[in-house]
């Protein structure tokens, strides 16, 4: 039985999902959470559909016996791949991904219905952003571009300057043209999903080198808002707090966390778990 004043559990393959997370926190701040990452096993991005599938659920199982009641996927890769098993295992458990609330914000923001979605090999090559936007609006263009390289670079804190911005425009400008004025007509999009939970710490050097009319959409805002519509609060006085999971490298998990979710962690804040 679910326990409605348990946690709300949150895993991502590594530190990325923190961006989602930091989004929790800021529109839940009562909420007790507990958040993994599986570190052991980063990235997903580049494995099989049925490893995600496989290690998803192994996430889930040791949030579920922590009395979560509610699981976030906060990883796209996971919510692209496995989201159906996950809801399967859990039917009693709100599972909410990162993919169905960006879309579904995309969709709304975007007028000239071209979208560009970014985001890890394994997402963009799996199809999932593209037929989540086409199931809200069939009449919307989606053009995805795998960015695989940004996650290295948000990981080692390069989200500003000039390597960050030269990668950026090498993905980017064969979507966009930065020279041309907004058109319905040139074909250009007008909205931009940040198709990654890594891919929010690039936002300003992304919102640098686009046209002005592009609107970029946060999967960690979109996710939290829509966390933040399931849920009743559990207790609307309370104060939040985190439990920290990772399944290795406590030293390195809490030494990059810093660049995604604004905060330091300390090594020993973090319970290495067996998964």
């Amino acid at each position: 039985m679910i326990d409605a004043g348990g946690p709300i559990g949150v895993f991502d393959s590594g530190v990325g999902g923190l961006t989602v997370l930091r989004a929790l926190r800021s529109a839940l701040p009562q909420e007790r959470f507990v958040y993994l990452g599986d570190t052991a096993r980063l990235p997903y991005g580049t494995k099989s559909a049925a490893s995600v599938v496989r290690y998803s659920l192994q996430c889930a199982d040791a949030l579920v016996a922590r009395g979560i009641r509610c699981l976030v996927v906060a990883c796209n890769t996971a919510s692209a791949s496995a989201l159906d098993a996950l809801r399967l295992r859990y039917p009693a458990i709100p599972v909410i991904g990162v993919i169905e609330p960006s879309a579904a914000v995309a969709v709304a923001a975007s007028r000239a219905r071209h979208i560009a979605v970014i985001g890890t090999e394994g997402t963009i090559g799996g199809g999932a952003y593209q037929a989540a936007i086409q199931r809200l609006d069939g009449r919307v263009r989606v053009t995805a571009q795998a960015c695989s390289l940004f996650v290295a670079v948000a990981e080692e804190g390069w989200v500003e300057g000039a390597i960050a911005e030269t990668i950026a425009r090498r993905y980017l400008d064969p979507i966009f043209s930065v020279s041309q004025a907004p058109s319905d007509a040139c074909g250009v999009p007008d909205t931009l999903v940040l198709g990654c939970t890594h891919f929010p710490v690039l936002a300003a050097t992304l919102r640098a080198i686009l046209p002005d009319h592009v609107a970029l959409i946060d999967s960690a805002a979109s996710v939290a808002a829509a966390v933040a519509h399931e849920l009743p609060a559990a207790n609307p006085a309370g104060r939040g707090s985190v439990t920290w999971l990772a399944t290795d490298g406590a030293a390195r998990f809490a030494r990059v966390s810093s660049f995604f979710l604004g905060e330091a962690l300390r090594p020993e804040d973090i319970e290495i778990i067996d998964l």
